[in-house]
């Protein structure tokens, strides 16, 4: 598995592996129509550019083939973090995960936060991250259920989940 900075030729696979991920891992615990709104299938390459260009992203590959990928800011909030459903429970989130927190905490970062999905909330409660509280955010009319989150990215929260 190869952990590399995105560059701006990923995006389409970023979008289409957040989409599938969203629509096939998510799926046992959102309704058709919040994964409809999460992740629309005719998805906004120049909205989701802008997304990415305010934080930093790192991909995860094997064999030339994106396995997932995680985005954070500079203060240590972590925006996305997603791997394709074909690579789920493999470890890649994990890799993908402790790349990000190591090179946070290089720079200093020793709170992370996160607002964590229904699927994610195990995956980081693993890492060591504890609830802060529970959200409804709505989106086009549509409310969802999430967790906002905090840990440390200390290396005593490093664990294999997936």
């Amino acid at each position: 598995m190869n952990i590399r900075p995105f560059a701006d030729q990923d995006l389409a696979d970023i979008v289409a592996l957040f989409t599938d991920s969203v629509h096939q891992i998510a799926s046992q615990s959102y309704t058709p129509e919040q994964l409809a709104t999460w992740a629309p299938r005719s998805p906004d390459l120049e909205q989701w550019r802008s997304r990415l260009s305010g934080v930093k992203t790192l991909v995860a590959e094997s064999r030339g083939v994106l396995a997932g990928f995680i985005s954070f800011t500079s203060a240590g909030h972590i925006e996305f973090l997603f791997t394709a459903p074909s690579f789920s429970r493999r470890g890649v989130a994990s890799l993908l995960y402790k790349a990000a927190s190591q090179r946070l905490a290089a720079r200093g970062v020793t709170k992370l936060t996160t607002d964590a999905s229904l699927e994610a909330r195990p995956f980081f409660k693993y890492q060591g991250f504890k609830v802060v509280g529970e959200q409804t955010v709505e989106r086009e009319g549509v409310k969802f259920r999430r967790f906002s989150m905090s840990g440390s990215s200390g290396a005593e929260n490093r664990h294999s989940y997936d």
